[in-house]
């Protein structure tokens, strides 16, 4: 079900309401959490002073790691309270804007979407993923991550949409402009929540794949 009125599904505005009532807490939750090791792979892929967009910044620990190590940083958050304080926290200021606004074209080197991106469901999800591929420059770069599983639905409070490798690789057919460079899982990163499985990825955008997709499509229909 859609909103009419900001084009955000139902369970995208719960969510967003969910961080607006309890941002303190989850930002009290996250933001001196240690993610230098996936951080540091994805910049590892990156030109240097490269453009970055933080697709979901929360409390703007990432934005602001990507800052002192000398990149260009745009922040973008749905949550109003999160970009106040995610403002506060890195000195830049953090965009109050939904993931389906995404509109630029071919600006960035990298997006970083980390644990944002799954409060969407998967029809909203593969519009977001074709909006993010045209932003990134040619051979720009994506992070993502998600719970690792086949859930979909509320879960305390918000939104949730799972993957497997199988599951994403099954959505990620309607992007042709992406492809997956590397896959892995990890424990979640915050004290005492080690045992929950996270999915991360990193995409990449080019543009043969797209002639290779189209001819197998043509094949598969003949």
């Amino acid at each position: 079900m859609i909103n009419k009125n900001n084009n955000q599904s139902v369970g995208g505005q719960l969510t967003i309401d969910y961080y607006n009532k309890n941002y303190y807490a989850f930002v009290e939750s996250t933001q001196n959490v240690d993610f230098s090791d996936t951080q540091n792979i994805f910049m590892d892929l990156l030109p240097e002073e490269a453009d970055i967009l933080d697709f979901g910044c929360g409390s703007g620990r990432d934005t602001k790691y990507f800052l002192e190590h000398g990149y260009h940083v745009e922040a973008i958050d749905g949550s109003i309270e999160l970009c106040r304080l995610a403002s506060a926290y890195t000195g830049i200021k953090a965009r109050h804007m939904l993931f389906q606004e995404l509109s630029e074209r071919e600006r960035y080197d990298g997006i970083w979407a980390c644990a944002s991106i799954l409060h969407l469901n998967k029809a909203e999800l593969s519009d977001v993923f074709e909006k993010m591929s045209q932003a990134l420059k040619k051979n720009g770069i994506i992070y993502t991550s998600f719970k690792y599983g086949d859930f979909e639905g509320m879960r305390n409070g918000r939104y949730f949409t799972d993957f497997t490798e199988e599951s994403f690789a099954a959505l990620l057919n309607n992007t042709p402009l992406l492809t997956i460079e590397k896959q892995w899982i990890t424990g979640d990163a915050r004290q005492g929540r080690e045992d929950e499985k996270w999915y991360n990825i990193i995409l990449k955008r080019g543009y043969i794949i797209i002639e290779y997709r189209k001819q197998y499509s043509k094949t598969i229909k003949k």
